[in-house]
């Protein structure tokens, strides 16, 4: 079956952390941490919808004003997440910038913007062009069931970790996987078309068995504009959504790896830091980051499918091969 869900580390293993994810069949892309994304072509970051940051150590946020740049003079929405403080960083970000004519615009740029504190309470303010991003208090609320953002599709829910302060770590899961059988949908006489999408929303959203599913105009043999869902069922089958961790910048610490291991408990892949090879685990505890041995005891103790390292410090530029295999070691248990 073809995943929604389909993650790219933007700078691979040794740049800076960001995490873009693809949606399929929809047009807009979700990002894990925001930093160095030149490499993304403009048209990828403008589609852009979710931002969801660690914390605002420069190679976790340089990317902002890429996204800024590239964005502005678009009508656009962008929801930004990130750990206690980020409203006010946010904030400092666009007022570094004279925004002139900015009444003159034809199209709104708006960030709206959530922090996160240890208690899992919110503050959300937005920040719009038209307003040359001034404040506007949205309100304060509690997080439930650590579940930042949910649509019908894809839900992404949070981790308070420790690293030099405050760090989130991230799950990223698809509500279900809904497989289309064309050989069924052939049997019926339907064709195949966009209405697909409508068919898997419904689905997905739980509607009843008379929810009336729109054919378009591909359907005109068919003899009917639309069909009851119910009559739709046997031709798709539904499984359980992928689920995508990410986790960067943690000290390995037993509150920490506790955290870790309820967010991303059997995740289909798990992008996570390993920041220092297991012999220098000593220099790791000291910069509060993980090693390749914790990161592949993660893996293995969240029963996760896959793991995917990534932040590996410059110091093993050329062992590359070296770091990866001690993160599977782990991972396999052969220690």
């Amino acid at each position: 079956m073809r995943p929604l869900l389909h993650p790219v580390l933007v700078n691979g293993r040794f740049g800076d952390p960001a995490l873009y994810v693809e949606t399929l069949f929809e047009r807009y892309a979700i990002l894990f941490d925001l930093g160095d994304i030149g490499s993304l072509p403009a048209r990828k970051v403008q589609r852009i919808e979710y931002v969801f940051v660690s914390h605002a150590h420069i190679d976790h946020f340089f990317g902002f004003d890429r996204l800024l740049r590239l964005l502005v003079g678009r009508e656009k929405t962008i929801q930004l997440y990130g750990p206690d403080g980020f409203v006010d960083r946010v904030y400092h970000k666009l007022q570094g910038y004279h925004w002139d004519l900015f009444d003159r615009y034809a199209c709104d740029l708006i960030f709206t913007t959530t922090e996160i504190d240890a208690s899992y309470n919110t503050n959300t303010v937005r920040f719009r062009l038209k307003n040359s991003f001034a404040r506007e208090e949205i309100g304060c609320d509690q997080l439930r069931g650590r579940i930042l953002h949910r649509n019908s599709a894809w839900w992404v829910s949070t981790a308070m970790l420790q690293h030099h302060g405050p760090c989130l770590g991230f799950a990223l899961e698809e509500a279900a996987h809904i497989n289309i059988w064309k050989n069924r949908l052939d049997d019926m006489g339907l064709p195949v078309g966009p209405w697909l999408r409508s068919l898997k929303r419904a689905v997905i959203d739980k509607q009843p068995d008379d929810y009336p599913i729109a054919l378009g105009p591909a359907s005109s043999n068919v003899h009917r504009d639309e069909i009851p869902l119910g009559e739709l069922r046997d031709v798709l089958t539904v499984t359980p959504g992928q689920k995508i961790g990410y986790i960067t910048d943690a000290a390995d610490t037993p509150q920490n790896r506790d955290a870790i291991l309820r967010l991303v408990r059997d995740a289909d892949i798990l992008f996570i830091e390993a920041a220092f090879a297991a012999a220098d685990a000593d220099l790791a505890a000291k910069r509060a980051h993980l090693t390749t041995a914790a990161a592949g005891d993660l893996g293995r103790e969240a029963r996760v499918r896959r793991v995917e390292p990534l932040h590996f410090s410059p110091r093993y530029e050329k062992r590359e091969e070296q770091m990866l295999a001690e993160v599977m070691t782990f991972f396999l248990g052969h220690k």
